[in-house]
């Protein structure tokens, strides 16, 4: 199944691959990854029928977008697959001291689409993205938004998109050029985006792809309350409030009233989870992560499940009975590391 991304962009699949756990053990990491394993995940998605991937650099500080440019060696970038990618959360390159900080401006938007260009092993981004929002360096969105622009005129990207910015900063942005897509976190335990952006951006005909639309694996109910006890030392979802107390038995309750309905559909609860974000008008597609090619076997059926106006009541119900997730904005990360 595709879905025109916005008003100006392409098809796409409603479902892509995300790349953040192929970035291998960093600061947000999952524990150690086989790249092995990443380039099968890859090429068994594509294979499959899906038709982009989501990765940015700093995803095991450039690691990702490497595996990612591995992966593509035989299809047709632009065509069989596109690829999209951020800049605007800088990490330490060439030995440099530092931790990962924000910067959107202008010359380290460019820098960052060369290195991007590099490590990928193509010659133009499909889509690219603002990560955050800059919160440190006191550049303007229209300043930023200014470079983007000009990468597009240049031939070195083709559509632009924002990832977690609120309407405000969007609308500064589409006053210049169009915000072709927005990459917000969206979720049964992260449903902020429903409130405003999501139907904002269908009423301005901008894409919306949501990200960990699974919460991480949460939703895929294989973690019990022992969640964080089985996770690598290094995964960064031992500090996640998703998957610790109060909110961890709310989540978990929420998980264990979905199988019913989960049951009588005839698929997983990883399908559910993700055929629910899909449901929601305005969104265009989700972005689902896999370590290893067997986990997208887990998922990949979400685009054939269609709920009734009766499932996602339920749904609702189920959320509003265990008081599961939240309707607040995402907190950023920390403004260095």
């Amino acid at each position: 199944m595709t879905r025109t991304l916005g008003s100006h962009g392409p098809a796409i699949t409603t479902l892509g691959l995300g790349t953040w756990v192929m970035g291998g053990p960093w600061e947000f990491g999952w524990g150690p990854v086989d790249d092995g394993e990443s380039i099968a995940a890859i090429r068994k998605a594509i294979e499959a029928g899906m038709t982009w991937v989501d990765t940015a650099p700093l995803y095991g500080h450039g690691h990702a977008e490497e595996v990612v440019g591995k992966a593509l060696e035989p299809f047709r970038v632009g065509e069989d697959v596109l690829v999209f990618t951020k800049c605007g959360r800088r990490f330490p390159e060439g030995g440099s001291a530092g931790g990962i900080r924000y910067d959107l401006t202008p010359a380290s938007i460019r820098e960052e689409c060369h290195r991007s260009l590099e490590r990928l092993g193509i010659e133009r981004i499909d889509l690219y993205q603002f990560h955050w929002p800059d919160f440190a360096t006191g550049t303007g969105i229209e300043d930023s938004w200014a470079e983007m622009t000009r990468l597009q005129d240049e031939g070195k990207v083709r559509w632009l998109g924002l990832c977690n910015h609120p309407v405000d900063q969007v609308q500064r942005a589409e006053a210049m050029r169009h915000v072709d897509s927005i990459q917000p976190p969206f979720s049964l335990i992260s449903r902020h985006a429903r409130k405003e952006l999501i139907p904002w951006c269908a009423d301005q005909g901008t894409g919306v792809i949501v990200y960990s639309p699974l919460a991480s694996g949460l939703l895929t109910g294989t973690y019990g309350r022992d969640a964080t006890d089985n996770l690598p030392p290094d995964d960064w979802r031992r500090r996640s409030p998703m998957f610790t107390e109060p909110k961890l038995s709310q989540n978990l309750e929420l998980v264990e009233r979905l199988r019913p309905l989960a049951g009588r559909l005839g698929c997983s609860l990883a399908v559910l989870a993700i055929a629910w974000t899909l449901a929601t008008p305005g969104v265009t597609g989700a972005i689902v992560g896999a370590r290893r090619p067997e986990q997208i076997d887990g998922w990949i059926a979400a685009h054939d499940v269609v709920l009734t106006p009766e499932d996602i009541g339920e749904i609702e119900r189920a959320i509003a009975a265990t008081g599961a997730g939240t309707d607040d904005p995402p907190v950023p990360p920390p403004l260095s590391m």
